[in-house]
């Protein structure tokens, strides 16, 4: 039993590997889908590697060359395979060996397409909104093309005849078979990580409907989907749409076509800067007489010959009212001059100075009261009398006689 195997009593690998063969000879058939890929004959036998077309995994099938012969097999085709698993015990190689082999039809394919359309269309990635615009004025364009092929001369070509300044990052990968898709995501994860490529551009010349098929995987929509940079899809001919075509930023009908989406054309981008000018020059022309002929009109306006007319008004205004503030000053300062004539003569005939000067005097007690009775008084006193003109000292020496 495995179990009382030790460092010191192992299995030798003949005993191991039979019963892992007989192990596995338990399993059960199973019917599995992949592509076909190094589809190779040998002794009767059909060797080839069955490969998913989504994920980068595969398996090695076995099959007798009678079960293959009425088919169409080649690298690239879509099969369903009756298999079970096999140990090759000498070498512990694990093989699949198939009993039936089915051809998966075009409409099979068609079907499915249509179905990872309307999934895909259904999370958003076809939507209209979440395209982005291409850049103006590209300074690197980043291609996906075939190692061999006309695509990236149709792209580059027509292109640098737009605007030669242009400069290309090209990454050349298989573009149909079962390495297709995972060498175009890979080339497209990094272009998009460039931050000195704007725009991208995955080509490809025309081919049949299974050609083709690599850009309608799910796995190549969603890295394209993911792209951060505007991309354009520029696959096959006018008549071909690839699931690419729908995700991608931009559809070109063909590489020529995209050669000439993503950069402007420089000669009619001259064109169209002249004619801009020129209307420019005209409107500029057309405004500067149009202004000048109504300042000219402007100009022989009795308001503009005699500008100074438009100050009569006032100044006849202001006259008027220099003069009425004239008179009104006058008439005041006649009536004020005459009051403060009244005013003083009022007050100097009212004035304690004026009764002084007709012979009277203030007699005041030492301590500035004004004597009125002569009770006030003792002997003793200092007196001050105020005459009209000066002031007299005096002392009580006797008390006053009552009269």
């Amino acid at each position: 039993m495995a179990g009382d195997t030790t460092a010191q009593r192992p299995w030798p690998v003949r005993h191991l590997a039979p019963k892992v063969a007989d192990h596995i000879a338990k399993m059960p058939w199973v019917w599995v889908e992949g592509q076909v890929l190094n589809l190779k004959r040998w002794n009767q036998r059909v060797f080839c590697t069955l490969r998913d077309t989504d994920v980068d995994m595969s398996l090695r099938v076995v099959v007798d060359a009678h079960v293959v012969d009425r088919l169409d097999l080649r690298d690239g085709a879509h099969l369903v395979v009756h298999v079970r698993p096999e140990l090759y015990a000498r070498r512990g190689e694990l093989t699949f060996a198939a009993d039936r082999v089915e051809l998966v039809g075009l409409g099979e394919l068609l079907a499915r397409i249509e179905h990872l359309r309307g999934v895909l269309g259904a999370e958003g990635l076809f939507d209209p909104a979440r395209k982005k615009p291409l850049p103006f004025f590209p300074q690197v364009v980043g291609l996906v093309c075939a190692q061999q092929g006309d695509a990236e001369h149709d792209v580059v070509t027509n292109a640098r005849a737009r605007w030669p300044g242009v400069r290309f990052e090209v990454r050349r990968v298989t573009v149909q078979g079962a390495h297709a898709v995972p060498q175009v995501v890979a080339a497209l994860v990094d272009l998009d990580a460039d931050p000195q490529v704007d725009v991208l551009v995955v080509a490809r010349g025309g081919g049949s409907f299974e050609d083709l098929l690599p850009f309608s995987n799910e796995a190549l929509v969603r890295a394209a989907a993911a792209c951060r940079t505007p991309l354009v899809s520029a696959i096959g001919h006018e008549m071909d749409h690839p699931l690419l075509d729908l995700v991608a930023d931009v559809r070109a009908s063909t590489p020529t076509d995209a050669g000439k989406r993503v950069v402007p054309d420089v000669t009619a981008e001259r064109a169209a800067l002249v004619q801009s000018r020129t209307r420019v020059r005209r409107a500029v022309d057309r405004r500067l007489v149009t202004e000048h002929q109504r300042l000219d009109l402007l100009r022989t306006r009795p308001v503009l010959v005699r500008p100074w007319t438009l100050l009569d008004p006032h100044t006849q205004a202001l006259a008027t009212a220099r003069d009425r503030v004239a008179r009104a000053v006058t008439t005041r300062v006649t009536e004020a001059t005459a009051d403060l004539s009244r005013l003083s003569t009022a007050l100097h005939t009212l004035s304690p100075q004026a009764t002084l000067d007709r012979g009277y005097a203030v007699v005041r007690l030492g301590d500035g009261t004004v004597l009125r009775r002569r009770t006030q008084v003792r002997v003793g006193d200092h007196l001050t009398i105020r005459l009209a003109e000066g002031q007299v000292p005096a002392d009580v020496t006797r008390k006053p006689r009552t009269t």
